[in-house]
């Protein structure tokens, strides 16, 4: 009997190995800033992307696939399956670009199903805890902070080369330029998968090509007559290039291409590409025109018989992606409660169009202001139509576009379409007062570091480090924004105020010099030399009240108050004060329990 048992069990493990190793890998890479029309297989007349040309000519390409005309938000809807206003994740910074802790990522969803998660480059979905990638599911990290190479989050002095980034939560240093780095990790990542024999999920998501435009010189050399600008914008994405034909070189070297779904896509609309080549469509980066949401999204995956090139034209969004990878990788772990606001697309990447496929309606838009807005910037689609602000409707498939309007011509079409959003923002209006908000006082984080990126307030805070050199944020003088944070356990806490960040160990009235600058064509942000200022005194301001000050020294880095908070919602608005009266935010605050 003790035999037998032994043998149920050896064949259960072997059943349970075989099972998780017919899993498919995924491997999602996605660019920044990168359009539908700044590829060569798209259309584009002289961007060097050959591999990408090659994967398109090996794979499913969604042709109507949109999704946020800006990249958290993209982000969000990617890894959720949720429409970004529902996550609290609808601006880039202002503290609305951290992804609520009662979302699901896929990371979390696949390693609930046996799978090893990574993640490489740019998150833009909060750098505290509980909103970071090692907080969401993902057990490999390596990233830059904030939504890109030296914004404020970031490590000081960052800029695309040689840079620091974080590693699993400690700092490291790299050398070579920021894309290049981030698809080495994520294809050592891989071989340390196959070596343990897991399935494994790496999301590679680089901030290139985002800007500012900086570029390796081979790469900008590839564009003789071009704008620096034009060769810089297309240089990173040429070097995106080669590291999507390196990474599936590894996956060929591994043996493991068969059964790996291998994704590319983007974050939202062509920036500088707007004036190249821009497939016809109308809008950029933050359009609600088609110009702004509809990217290239191809997927391989020649085990799934997605391995030969087919258009599928059926129009889909981001929301889908999250729930038909699961189904494509047979997760069966899903929380009972959890719902999406896509559907499974798995059957049209398998068949291509069809009679059969619903025409639904879906949305997108841009509110990159600190609350939503009814119809801002707004595009509701359907398979045919597309309603834009509320107003003006489009026949995407005779106008792609989108020149003439119609809406006065098809009044009943623009009522249906009107009343889907009315119902879509009922719905979903009631969370937008949720604000996410920062812990303090938990065991695993307990020094929190805060930083200008995420203020609250009317107007974008200061969200790069040239506008801390510059010493920019202030509002007629004044300090309108906070922090929003969530106090989890009543106590003493102390708050380190600081105008340069605690990597730096600055003084806090010193100017620093400018430094040199990095290859391509727009200026660093470390070359901007920092503002000297003359502050007398520091006051920390909690809940609009003053709760204490301190005088300025010259050689002072930094200034440590305490002052207790009980467990709940709180505003933190720490400011300097200049001898003219004149106020300047914190940009960096460090709060952690008081000994």
């Amino acid at each position: 009997m003790r035999s037998f048992l032994l043998l149920l069990f050896l064949w259960s493990s072997l059943w349970v190995q075989s099972c998780i190793a017919r899993q498919p890998n995924v491997v999602l890479i996605i660019t920044d800033d990168q359009g539908y029309g700044d590829l060569g297989c798209n259309g584009h007349p002289w961007v060097k992307t050959p591999h990408l040309d090659k994967l398109h000519a090996e794979s499913v390409a969604l042709d109507d696939y949109h999704v946020a005309p800006t990249c958290s938000p993209t982000r969000c809807g990617l890894l959720t399956g949720h429409w970004t206003n529902r996550t609290g994740v609808w601006h880039t910074v202002n503290g609305r670009s951290m992804l609520r802790e009662n979302e699901i990522t896929l990371g979390q969803l696949l390693k609930d199903n046996g799978y090893h998660t990574g993640m490489f480059g740019k998150w833009h979905l909060g750098d505290n805890f509980p909103y970071r990638p090692e907080d969401r599911g993902f057990t490999e990290v390596y990233r830059h902070g904030g939504g890109g190479v030296g914004q404020t989050p970031d490590l000081w002095n960052n800029n695309y080369f040689d840079g620091r980034y974080w590693h699993n939560g400690k700092i490291v240093s790299a050398k070579g330029f920021c894309s290049d780095v981030f698809f080495d990790y994520g294809i050592q990542f891989i071989r340390d998968s196959v070596r343990e024999e897991k399935p494994f999920f790496a999301y590679i998501s680089t901030n290139a090509p985002h800007g500012p435009l900086h570029c390796p010189q081979k790469y900008m050399d590839l564009y003789p007559g071009r704008s620096k600008a034009e060769q810089a914008y297309y240089g990173m994405i040429s070097n995106i290039d080669d590291n999507v034909g390196r990474t599936r070189r590894v996956l060929e070297e591994l043996k493991i291409t068969n059964n790996t779904i291998f994704i590319f896509t983007t974050d939202n609309g062509t920036t500088l590409g707007r004036n190249i080549f821009n497939a016809g469509m109308k809008g950029s980066k933050g359009s609600e025109y088609d110009g702004g949401h509809r990217v290239p999204f191809l997927v391989h995956w020649p085990a799934g018989n997605l391995n030969r090139k087919r258009s599928v034209n059926t129009l889909t969004s981001f929301v889908d992606i999250v729930p038909t990878l699961l189904d494509l990788c047979g997760a069966s772990k899903i929380p009972p409660a959890l719902k999406f606001d896509g559907i499974s697309i798995s059957k049209l990447l398998k068949k291509g169009d069809h009679k059969g496929w619903p025409d639904r309606f879906l949305i997108t838009d841009s509110q990159r202001v600190r609350d939503p807005i009814k119809w801002r910037k707004s595009s509701v689609m359907s398979e045919q139509w597309r309603l834009v602000n509320g107003n003006e409707l489009y026949h995407i498939d005779n106008d792609p576009g989108q020149k003439e309007d119609l809406s006065a011509d098809n009044p009943e079409q623009v009522k249906k379409m009107r009343a889907f959003y009315n119902d879509w923002w009922a719905e979903l209006e009631p969370t937008f007062s949720q604000t996410t908000e920062i812990y303090l006082g938990h065991q695993e984080h307990p020094r929190v570091s805060l930083t200008s990126h995420d203020w609250i307030q009317e107007q974008n805070p200061p969200w790069n480090q040239g506008h801390i050199r510059k010493g920019s944020g202030a509002q007629g003088g004044k300090h309108r924004g906070h922090w929003a944070v969530k106090v989890l356990k009543t106590g003493k806490y102390s708050f380190e105020m600081r105008r340069w960040p605690a990597e730096a160990n600055i003084p806090i009235n010193s100017g620093i010099p400018a430094l040199p600058n990095v290859p391509g064509s727009s200026k660093a942000f470390s070359t901007i030399p920092g503002k000297a200022f003359d502050f007398e005194k520091v006051t920390l301001r909690i809940d609009g009240k003053d709760i204490a000050s301190a005088p300025v020294g010259d050689s002072e880095s930094h200034i440590k108050l305490t002052a207790t908070l009980t467990a709940g919602s709180h505003r933190l608005s720490p400011f300097f004060t200049a001898s003219t009266g004149d106020q300047l935010g914190a940009y960096y605050l460090i709060v952690e329990p008081a000994p």
